[in-house]
């Protein structure tokens, strides 16, 4: 079934620009959501802003996304909820997102919560390297590719 759309969520994605290039290339139309905190603009690429709020630019991005699309988020809850639409999810690094790996990552997430709740620190993520945008961008052309 070919890509219908590459929808991603722009608040604080750091791949925005490189999947919108591979879209292009691919001629699949892209979207952005974000929220008015960010402003994303590139060159044939839709721009869905959203006012401020917890997950509003997710909310919205969830109602577009259909099967066949494919979806860029780091965000587990938004992650696990497109799949149950029939998307094709991936991270930043270029990690696919699957009905196999979903719920340990969303325990994982439950566990961080509830150590900061608690009062505890977590350390944060590493400081991106090129590496993992060079991943990224593998994954989601191998992805378009395979989807024409």
């Amino acid at each position: 079934m070919p890509v219908r759309h590459l929808l991603m969520d722009g608040d604080g994605c750091p791949v925005v620009r490189q999947a919108a290039e591979l879209a292009k290339r691919y001629g699949v139309p892209s979207v952005v959501f974000c929220d008015t905190a960010h402003q994303i603009v590139l060159d044939g690429v839709e721009t869905v802003t959203v006012s401020k709020g917890a997950d509003s630019a997710d909310f919205v991005l969830l109602n577009r996304v259909r099967p066949a699309d494919i979806v860029v988020t780091q965000d587990y809850g938004l992650a696990a909820l497109c799949l149950t639409k029939g998307a094709v999810v991936l991270n930043q690094d270029g990690k696919r997102y699957t009905a196999e790996n979903i719920d340990g990552l969303l325990y994982t997430r439950y566990i961080g919560k509830k150590v900061r709740k608690a009062g505890g620190r977590l350390k944060g993520p590493p400081k991106r390297r090129p590496e993992q945008d060079e991943a990224f961008c593998q994954a989601l052309d191998k992805l378009l590719r395979t989807k024409e």
